[in-house]
């Protein structure tokens, strides 16, 4: 799933809540702590949120209990231009 694919599962409006960790999209739509895509008025659902997380007091073990619905794929390589511009 790419970042843009991912956006559109922000758990607004009933959408299922996706949230990629450290590549992995997992599916956190049952968590009450993440409801309508918001979690702690500091995350939305629908975003890779590694970095964030990074010093969240979560642990490994807890995020890893949410379903995993699938993989982040990388943006692909930019094309180096060639020239004068």
């Amino acid at each position: 799933m790419t970042l843009e694919e991912l956006a559109r599962f922000d758990g607004r409006e009933g959408r299922p809540a996706y949230v990629a960790i450290s590549g992995t999209i997992y599916d956190f739509t049952a968590s009450p702590l993440w409801e309508e895509g918001l979690h702690q008025r500091q995350h939305q659902a629908g975003a890779d949120l590694t970095e964030p997380l990074k010093s969240a007091p979560h642990v490994r073990a807890l995020i890893e209990r949410f379903p995993v619905v699938g993989q982040l794929e990388e943006p692909p390589p930019k094309k180096k231009r060639w020239g004068l511009f």
